[in-house]
Formats: C-alpha cells, structure tokens, sequence
C-alpha cells in the first residue's frame, strides 16, 4: 500500500502547532480573526469561518510559496505588500505548515528567544 501524504490541517490542528512554541499565545483578534503573538509582537491570524491563516513572512518566501502552489498560499489581502500570506488549512500540507508557523514566529520573537529556540 502506497504511503499517501495527508493534506490539510483543522483550525484547532493550526492552533495546537502555533500555541506549542515557546511564549506563543492566542488573543482575540479583528472581528473574527484569532491573533497569534509572542512578547506582544503578532506572528499570525486564524480566520476560522474561512478555514485560512493569515501568517508572517519574507516578501522573497511570500513570492516563492505563492509562485509554487498558488491553489494553497496567496498574499494577504490587507498585509501581503509586507510579506505576510494567506494559507487555506484544508490544503496545505502539515508538516509545511509547521514550518512556516515556525518561521512567522521567529520573525517575530525577541532574538534571545529565537535563538535559545533555535539553538
């Protein structure tokens, strides 16, 4: 039997992986946004009535994510001109997920954090 890859991720799914890093913690949000920060600083959004994130990146990551799988990740609407994206849970695979959150919060987090984080 073929090992398929299991694709998409719920809005709770997205929040157990953002809440595990260290001091990341969720906020109400805009309207019907759930905010995501570390030490005060956002690093993301859940919108879950539209089953998307919104999450923090680099303009050179936000050109390539949306360029490879455009189905998957597009600009923000209101944040994309500084890099953040827009990922649709449903689609996106887990484990690329998880690195991207990772990397939102490490755009974020205070540098002693980061790097005791990242070793």
């Amino acid at each position: 039997m073929a090992n398929v890859r299991r694709r998409g991720v719920t809005p709770d799914e997205f929040l157990r992986l953002a809440l595990a890093l260290p001091e990341a913690e969720a906020y109400p949000g805009y309207s019907e946004y759930t905010g995501l920060r570390v030490r005060g600083k956002g690093f993301g959004y859940l919108k879950e009535d539209s089953g998307t994130a919104l999450l923090k990146a680099t303009l050179e990551e936000q050109a390539a994510m949306t360029a490879e799988s455009p189905e998957v990740f597009t600009p923000s609407y209101t944040s994309g001109r500084f890099g953040w994206v827009e990922v649709r849970l449903a689609m996106v695979d887990p484990d690329e997920l998880r690195e991207l959150i990772t990397e939102s919060w490490l755009l974020s987090a205070p540098a002693r954090l980061a790097k005791a984080f990242t070793g």
